[in-house]
């Protein structure tokens, strides 16, 4: 796996970005970005076809790990993927917007 990820701070990942959100289902039901797509990190290989189109694809979960390594393995497979730093945990505290699933407030589980 190379050892440089290309990866944005979540207060940096632009507006219209095309969002991968690779957390568990608890986890995207709590708080997510409106618009992302939700593959959990351990399916994404076999969804290949479910990934949005974007280019670059920016890549996020709770704090930046899972993403990481799923943006290294989408490089070397022939994507475009960027990994949102700080993931998550960076968006809700940069203050950027966030929808839940369960009609509460979104919060980053």
């Amino acid at each position: 796996m190379p050892q440089h990820v290309p990866t944005v701070p979540a207060s940096e990942v632009p507006e219209d970005a095309v969002v991968l959100d690779v957390r568990e289902d608890d986890e995207w039901a709590a708080g997510h970005i409106d618009g992302a797509t939700h593959i959990p990190m351990g399916e994404v290989p076999a969804r290949l076809e479910d990934l949005p189109e974007g280019d670059p694809l920016y890549v996020t979960c709770r704090g930046g790990g899972r993403s990481a390594r799923v943006a290294a393995w989408l490089n070397a497979n022939g994507y475009d993927a960027v990994n949102v730093g700080g993931g998550m945990g960076g968006w809700e505290a940069a203050g950027r917007p966030m929808v839940s699933e369960t009609g509460q407030q979104p919060f980053v589980r």
